[in-house]
């Protein structure tokens, strides 16, 4: 068992300070994973409310969420006197909550939260600190001038980032694309922890096409593309992004994770898995 003071702003300072620098291993723990939970694990529920242990097997989800999200603010963020603005802070979440998975527009993000733009990179970094997000970045190449450079924002569970938005009904439509990809982020992310799945992880997108894949994955010199879709039925269209990267130096497998029954090959090698198929490569190790 590992046991730690939490990180504080240096009053002051302007950065975090760490009281075991030098003292301590980092260890990350991520939300439950589909192998930690075994037969109660169930994505529908997953995207919905998260797996959090502690929202996780409360008894009302929704409930637990919401003081989740209301706690956050009193005991992280008031009591800790973390942000001068408290309202600008609480007027800040849900809008970064809507930017779950998308490439980091801090111009939009202190334009819908009505505070100043360079207070967006503050609120961005006490939510890293805080273990409520973290950033993709976009591979880059050495020909970097062809790459984006902007990361991408990933809050690090679903039913969090759905509580930030006072949102706890079912899914819609819409959201279920982020959840989806958010959560093999998630997935990904935990098996890079737990077992050292990859060297980097990033995602790709050039700058000069509209194409882009969610996530590549690098060991060495060799690379796995990763590409989310909720379709349950793969259609052409779906694979656009894998083909895009198909020239890319090292690459030896590229994915499609769709949330269908039925895995199968595309004519040009692409390999479509459903996620949970997906997911047992990911945990077996054998992505």
């Amino acid at each position: 068992m590992f046991a730690a003071a939490m990180c504080r702003r240096t009053r002051g300072a302007g950065h975090w300070a760490d009281p075991l620098a030098g003292r301590a291993v980092r260890r990350e723990m991520h939300p439950l994973q589909p192998d930690e939970m075994g037969g109660d694990f169930d994505l529908k529920e997953v995207l919905r409310f998260g797996s959090v242990p502690i929202i996780w097997r409360a008894p009302n989800k929704p409930d637990r969420l919401d003081a989740y999200a209301q706690l956050y603010l009193r005991e992280e963020i008031q009591a800790e006197a973390l942000v001068r603005n408290l309202p600008g802070f609480a007027r800040f979440l849900p809008v970064a909550a809507l930017f779950h998975g998308q490439v980091i527009n801090a111009a939009g993000l202190a334009r819908d939260a009505g505070v100043a733009r360079t207070t967006v990179s503050g609120y961005l970094e006490i939510l890293e600190d805080t273990y409520l997000v973290t950033f993709l970045p976009a591979y880059e190449a050495r020909l970097r001038v062809k790459e984006r450079k902007h990361p991408k924002l990933f809050w690090t569970d679903p039913g969090i980032v759905r509580a930030m938005k006072r949102q706890l009904h079912e899914p819609a439509a819409e959201e279920r694309g982020a959840l989806l990809e958010g959560w093999v982020y998630g997935l990904l992310r935990a098996r890079q922890s737990y077992a050292g799945l990859y060297d980097e992880l990033s995602y790709w997108a050039p700058s000069q096409g509209g194409t882009e894949v969610d996530f590549l994955l690098r060991r060495g010199r060799s690379f796995v593309a990763i590409e989310v879709k909720t379709t349950t039925s793969p259609a052409p269209v779906h694979f656009a992004g894998l083909r895009a990267i198909a020239d890319l130096a090292g690459l030896e497998r590229r994915v499609l994770v769709h949330m269908g029954e039925r895995p199968f090959n595309a004519s040009d090698g692409i390999e479509a898995l459903p996620v949970m198929q997906f997911a047992e490569e990911v945990l077996s190790g054998r992505l």
